[in-house]
C-alpha cells in the first residue's frame, strides 16, 4: 500500500444468518460468534535498517502493537487496529522524514485494506508490517514568513536538514506563539505549502503567517460558582483589562484562582472575535471544590513513639473563598523518652489580599512540649502576607508575638516577645511529595524583641534539597539534603527554649532519638543540657525502585549542634544510617526506615521509623 492511501474496501451484501430457531438458536448463535480473545504473533520489517531505529519508530505508533499486550482482544480489535496503522505508521515515517514509504500489514498473508470489514477473519494468529521507508528527504526550502521580532525557529528547520513533519509542525507553533507573545492573539497560519520532489528527495516547505491586530484584553464574565462570590474571584483573578495581550497573563489568572483551592477546575475561554477597539473577551468558567475536607496523618519511632495529627479545612468560610485550617498535633505518644507533646492551631488565609498574587493571613497556636530535659507551654499569634513572586519562588513575612513558660531542673522562666518572620522558599520539584528530579530551598530569618528576661536578636534556619533521577523512568533517585541554623544577638539562656537547636530523630539524624543530641553547660557546678544555637545537619539517601510499587532506599544522616561556632570544641557531632522499605500508594509512598548510630554517644541501638512520605 504505497504512501499510506488504502484501497477501496468492499462491503457484504448480507449479514451472517443465525444458526438455528428460536431462542435456543439466538443463545448457540451468539455465543458462536462471539470474539474470543487470544495472542497473535507481531513482525514489523522495515527495509534497509540496519539500526532498527526505524522499527523502533514503528513499533511505538503502532496500534497492532499495544494491542497484542492487550489480554481481552479479539480479532476484531486486532483487525481493526490493523486498518488504523496504516495512517499512524505513515505519520511515524513524514516524522523521520522519509514520504515516498511503502506500507503492507499482512493478516495470515492477506493485506488489511483489502480485506471487507463485514468479512473480518474470526482468527488471527500472525500480523506481520512490512515497511519499505524510501530515501530520507531534506529541506530544499524551508521558509516561514512574517515573523515577529525575537522569533526562535527550530534548528531543524533549515535548508539542508533532514525533513521531519515535527520540524514543520514546530516551525508553525513557534511562529505563532512569537506573534501571540507580541500581543496578536488572533494570528493564524494563513498558509502552509508542502511539496515533495520525490526525484530528488527534497521536501519545499513555506509557511504564512496573518499576524492579525495588536488587542488588548477587554472584559471577564465569570460562570459556574455557586458560593463564592463573582466580586471575589474577579478580585482573586486579577483580570487585566485594558493591558496588551500577552498569554502568560491568562496563565497567571487561571493560577491565582487555583492555588485558592476552592476550584476544582478553571477554565478561561477566549471570545471567537475582537470587540470594539481591538479588545478580547474572555470567559471564565468555574467549578467549585467541596467547602470541607478532613485529612490525617501517622509517624511511628520505637522510641520516640507514635506521632499522629488530624487538620480540617474549610475553602470558602465567609463567600471569598477564604481558607480556614485547623489543625491538631500530638507526638511521643508511647515514647520511652519524655511524654506527650501537643499543639493545636488555627489560620485564615484570604487570597487577593491586599492585591492580586498575595494573600493576608492571621493564625494562633498553643503547644505543649514535654522534652527530656525541659517542659515548654508556649502561645503564639500571628498576622503577614504571603506573595507568590513565581509559581516556583514564595516569600512570606508577618508580625507576631509569642510567650512561653519553659520549666527545667534549674528555673521556671517566661519568654516573651515580638516576632518579625520572614520566610523565602524556593521550589521546583516535579513532585514534592516523592520528588525525582528538581531541588527545594527555604530560608527563614525571625528576628525577635525579647522582654523582661528575654533577650532580642534573630533566628536564621535553612533547608535546601536536591534530587536527580536515573535510568528508565528514574528507576533510581539521589536525594540530598543540608540543613542549618544559628541565633545571633541573644546569649543562650536568654533564648526562647524552642529557638535553639537539637538534632536527632526522623527529621535530622535517624538511629539517634529525637533531640538526643544538645550542649551542656556549667549551672552553678552542675551541668544542663540545652540546644545549641549552631546547627548542621547533612542526609544522602540512594532510592530505588525494586518491582510494582515497591521501592528500596540506603541512607546517611549526620548533624552537628554547637555553641556560637561550628568548631568541634563548642559542639559535636552524630551519625547514622540504615535501609528502608517504600510502597508507593498513587498519592505518596508509605515510608519504613530501620536506622542505627554511626558516631555519637547515643546507646539506644537500632531505630525503627514508619509514616506516610518520604522522610525528605
Amino acid at each position: 500500500m504505497r504512501n499510506g492511501l488504502c484501497a477501496d474496501l468492499k462491503r457484504g451484501s448480507s449479514a451472517p444468518r443465525l444458526p438455528g430457531r428460536g431462542i435456543l438458536g439466538l443463545a448457540v448463535a451468539a455465543l458462536a460468534l462471539a470474539p474470543a480473545a487470544f495472542a497473535f504473533d507481531l513482525q514489523i520489517r522495515v527495509a534497509g535498517d540496519p539500526d532498527d531505529a526505524l522499527a523502533g519508530a514503528i513499533a511505538g505508533a503502532s496500534l497492532l502493537n499495544s494491542t497484542r499486550e492487550d489480554e481481552e482482544a479479539d480479532a476484531q480489535d486486532i483487525f481493526a487496529s490493523a486498518r488504523a496503522d496504516y495512517g499512524r505508521i505513515l505519520g511515524a515515517l513524514y516524522a523521520e522524514g522519509r514520504y515516498s514509504g511503502v506500507i503492507h500489514i499482512l493478516i495470515d498473508g492477506r493485506e488489511a485494506a483489502e480485506i471487507p470489514p463485514l468479512d473480518a477473519p474470526h482468527s488471527i494468529r500472525v500480523v506481520t508490517i512490512r515497511v519499505d521507508p524510501g530515501p530520507p528527504f531534506r529541506f530544499s526550502r524551508a521558509e516561514a514568513a512574517p515573523l515577529a521580532r525575537g522569533t526562535d525557529l527550530p534548528d531543524g528547520f533549515a535548508r539542508g536538514a533532514l525533513a521531519r513533519s515535527g520540524e514543520i509542525v514546530g516551525a508553525a507553533d513557534a511562529g505563532a506563539e512569537a506573534w501571540r507573545n507580541a500581543g496578536h492573539a488572533k494570528v493564524r497560519v494563513a498558509r502552509q505549502q508542502v511539496t515533495a520532489d520525490h526525484r530528488n528527495a527534497t521536501l519545499d516547505a513555506r509557511i504564512g503567517f496573518d499576524p492579525g491586530p495588536r488587542v488588548t484584553f477587554g472584559r471577564m464574565t465569570i460562570t459556574g460558582n455557586e458560593r463564592v462570590r463573582s466580586r471575589r474571584i474577579a478580585k482573586i483573578a486579577g483580570f487585566p483589562t485594558g493591558e496588551v495581550y500577552d498569554p502568560e497573563e491568562l496563565k497567571d489568572v487561571a493560577d491565582r484562582l487555583r492555588r485558592t483551592g476552592a476550584f476544582r477546575s478553571v477554565a478561561l475561554t477566549e471570545a471567537e472575535r475582537l470587540g470594539p477597539g481591538g479588545t478580547l473577551d474572555y470567559q471564565l468558567v468555574v467549578d467549585e471544590e467541596r467547602r470541607r475536607r478532613l485529612s490525617f496523618g501517622a509517624e511511628i519511632s520505637s522510641l520516640d513513639g507514635a506521632q499522629v495529627s488530624a487538620s480540617w479545612m474549610h475553602r470558602n468560610l465567609l463567600g471569598g473563598a477564604e481558607r480556614l485550617v485547623v489543625n491538631a498535633e500530638i507526638g511521643g505518644i508511647g515514647g520511652q523518652n519524655g511524654a506527650e507533646d501537643y499543639n493545636v492551631g488555627v489560620r485564615l488565609d484570604r487570597p487577593g489580599t491586599p492585591f492580586r498574587d498575595s494573600t493576608a493571613f492571621v493564625e494562633a497556636r498553643v503547644e505543649r512540649a514535654q522534652e527530656e530535659d525541659y517542659t515548654a507551654d508556649t502561645a503564639r499569634v500571628a498576622f503577614g502576607l504571603t506573595r507568590y513572586i513565581t509559581d516556583q519562588l514564595t516569600a512570606e513575612a508577618g508580625i507576631g508575638y509569642e510567650v512561653s513558660k519553659v520549666t527545667d531542673d534549674f528555673d521556671e522562666i517566661t519568654y516573651k516577645q515580638l516576632v518579625l518572620p520572614v520566610t523565602l522558599t524556593w521550589d521546583n520539584r516535579d513532585d514534592p511529595l516523592d520528588a525525582t528530579q528538581g531541588f527545594y530551598a527555604r530560608g527563614e530569618l525571625t528576628s525577635f524583641r525579647g522582654f523582661d528576661t528575654t533577650g532580642t536578636g534573630a533566628r536564621i534556619a535553612l533547608d535546601g534539597r536536591a534530587y536527580r533521577g536515573f535510568g528508565a523512568d528514574d528507576r533510581v533517585v539521589l536525594a540530598g539534603r543540608m540543613q542549618g541554623g544559628g541565633i545571633f544577638g541573644a546569649e543562650l539562656l536568654e533564648t526562647p527554649r524552642d529557638y535553639l537547636f537539637y538534632s536527632g530523630g526522623g527529621g535530622t539524624v535517624r538511629g539517634h532519638p529525637y533531640q538526643s543530641l544538645g550542649v551542656e553547660i556549667d549551672r552553678d557546678g552542675e551541668t544542663q543540657k540545652l540546644g545549641g544555637n549552631r546547627f548542621l545537619a547533612v542526609s544522602a539517601e540512594l532510592r530505588a525502585a525494586i518491582r510494582g510499587n515497591f521501592g528500596a532506599v540506603a541512607f546517611y544522616d549526620a548533624g552537628f549542634i554547637g555553641i556560637d561556632d561550628f568548631s568541634e570544641d563548642s559542639g559535636a557531632w552524630h551519625s547514622g544510617a540504615g535501609l528502608g522499605l517504600r510502597y508507593d500508594t498513587g498519592i505518596g509512598p508509605i515510608r519504613l526506615d530501620v536506622a542505627a548510630p554511626v558516631s555519637g554517644d547515643t546507646d539506644e541501638g537500632v531505630q525503627f521509623y514508619l509514616g506516610i512520605g518520604q522522610a525528605f
